[in-house]
């Protein structure tokens, strides 16, 4: 790669990251993802799950830098020595996983999630879930708020605020956590081999009624949500040289 590296750059609505956008576009040109040699997506990380899924047929890298809040998939923003950057930067190849989710009408919608997939109650009663793994009822009723399937990368954001535990990048676990469990009292999940295939069964739905989201993306008055990895899907994430998602990970839990 050379000062001529082609850049395809994208940026989300945000006052901040259609500032960023204009200066870069001051230095870079901007090409079409159909030339590009790289994506540079600027926004925060909703925006970033969001470009990772629209542009996943490209299968570029992807550098993005944080003009949002959190930014933990993100880099830290500078608009000085961008190419310099993407040349020194790590890549880190991400499987995302993959929902199938049907509704009370029987209809299939399919999403795909880097963090995690999620069902919620969207009535003032708690749901009710019934757990398969690997086609195998593990769990008869679940009563809470929800539950989650969450990757690794993931493991940070939903899944840390519902008291699930931070998982290592590469470590090939799923955590699968419950959002304020009721019965089981307190129940604290369980770590599933990214081999696994995890299916919730709605009980009662027309009574509890229920959501499903993939990384924001929902559906809702869902009976039945099946989530596994898609090894067929790769996301390659680039990040700054000592910044990547396992130090971070890390960082996270020392903070």
């Amino acid at each position: 790669m050379n000062i001529h590296t082609k850049i395809c750059f994208i940026a989300s609505s945000d006052k901040q990251a259609q500032q960023a956008l204009n200066g870069h576009l001051r230095h870079y040109e901007n090409y079409p993802l159909d030339q590009a040699e790289f994506i540079v997506v600027l926004g925060g990380d909703g925006f970033m799950l969001n470009t990772l899924v629209k542009t996943r047929e490209w299968n570029l890298p992807v550098y993005g830098i944080n003009c949002g809040t959190v930014g933990f998939l993100m880099n830290e923003y500078s608009q000085d020595g961008l190419v310099e950057r993407l040349q020194q930067s790590l890549e880190q190849v991400i499987n995302p996983l993959k929902m199938e989710a049907v509704d009370k009408d029987g209809c299939t919608h399919t999403e795909f999630a880097i963090n995690e997939v999620a069902v919620f109650r969207t009535g003032p009663q708690a749901v009710k879930l019934r757990i398969f793994c690997d086609g195998k009822v593990r769990m008869e009723e679940l009563v809470c708020d929800g539950a989650l399937v969450a990757t690794p990368a993931g493991s940070t954001a939903y899944n840390y605020s519902a008291h699930g535990p931070i998982l290592p990048i590469g470590s090939d676990v799923l955590a699968l956590t419950a959002m304020a469990a009721f019965r089981p009292r307190r129940w604290r999940g369980a770590l599933l081999s990214t081999s696994a295939q995890v299916e919730f069964e709605v009980l009662e739905p027309s009574k509890r009624m229920c959501m499903a989201e993939a990384d924001g993306r929902s559906v809702r008055n869902v009976i039945k949500v099946k989530i596994a990895i898609e090894h067929n899907i790769k996301y390659r994430l680039r990040f700054d040289e000592g910044h990547g998602l396992e130090e971070r990970l890390i960082n996270e839990q020392f903070s």
